[in-house]
């Protein structure tokens, strides 16, 4: 199939951008890497008016260290931030990446273009999650800053408003003590996961401080849960991924809500995250105590 005809314009500053998207009244959409986007647009899944380019617009392609946060901005490219040296501050993103997708997509795609797309089975929805990453919206109004945890509101809906731009995404860094830990399985290298896991694990002295884990590929969006008491309840156990086992059981059964399909069953599911989560839960305490990332 072919897109339905829509208008295009590629402004040269943000303002103009985000004049140009409120001017469609909500028929608009931005095009960022459009790995996402363009394929939509093929199947007629959705037909918008007007597609806003904004890789004109300069300073938006920007990687950079600011403190205790690293900045990826709207059209900086998966595969830049994956060879960037300045991704070694966030392992996680460094760790998932790899999995976005395959490489020739990861040149073209962008970072916030796909946390914006909110896919249930992308990964980087659940790695800001994990993290509590921040991210930064533009419109008519001004600037607004939203938490993941309010970002990612179902299947492909965010918190981003019709006449709204994501600008940017700030990634917390890596502390001392903190230790991560990423697994997904997919039919194909490249497709989207039947269960995927993201884990962050902080350590005080040996003991556990604080576990969070997110599920993706088994929900309508990226699910978190805080699992420190968990951890703390099994932590020093020589078998420990064995240990975390009946408590990722039970976990599955609360996070991995998707009915199923011809790739895998809700049950499979199941299995596969209880698996996912019990090994990556380990492995991040595991390198949070020996100060591995």
């Amino acid at each position: 199939m072919k897109p339905a005809p829509f208008a295009y314009v590629r402004p040269a500053t943000l303002a103009d951008a985000i004049g140009e998207l409120a001017a469609t009244a909500g028929d608009g959409k931005v095009l960022a890497g459009g790995q996402s986007l363009v394929p939509v647009l093929a199947m007629r899944l959705g037909r918008p008016g007007t597609l806003v380019d904004i890789n004109g617009v300069a300073g938006l392609d920007t990687i950079e260290r600011r403190g205790p946060v690293l900045r990826v901005g709207a059209t900086a490219r998966q595969r830049s931030l994956e060879r960037s040296p300045k991704a070694a501050a966030v392992p996680l993103v460094g760790r998932a990446l790899p999995f976005v997708g395959h490489r020739e997509l990861r040149s073209r795609g962008t970072v916030c273009g796909s946390l914006a797309h909110a896919d249930p089975g992308a990964e980087l929805p659940a790695v800001a999650s994990c993290l509590g990453a921040a991210l930064e919206v533009r419109g008519p109004s001004g600037t607004r800053t939203v938490p993941a945890a309010d970002f990612f509101q179902g299947a492909m809906t965010t918190a981003i408003g019709p006449d709204e731009i994501l600008t940017a995404v700030e990634f917390p860094v890596a502390g001392p003590g903190e230790g991560f830990g990423f697994a997904e399985l997919a039919r194909r290298h490249g497709d989207f996961a039947l269960a995927g896991v993201v884990t962050r694990v902080r350590s005080a002295d040996g003991a556990v401080a604080e576990a969070v884990i997110s599920g993706f590929g088994v929900s309508d969006r990226a699910v978190t849960r805080d699992v420190t008491d968990l951890l703390r309840s099994v932590a020093g156990r020589d078998d420990l991924e064995a240990a975390l086992r009946p408590g990722t059981e039970e976990l599955a059964h609360d996070v991995v809500n998707t009915s199923g399909d011809q790739h895998g069953s809700q049950g499979y599911r199941r299995r596969l995250f209880a698996v996912l989560a019990a090994r990556e839960l380990a492995g991040a305490y595991r390198r949070s105590t020996e100060g591995r990332s």
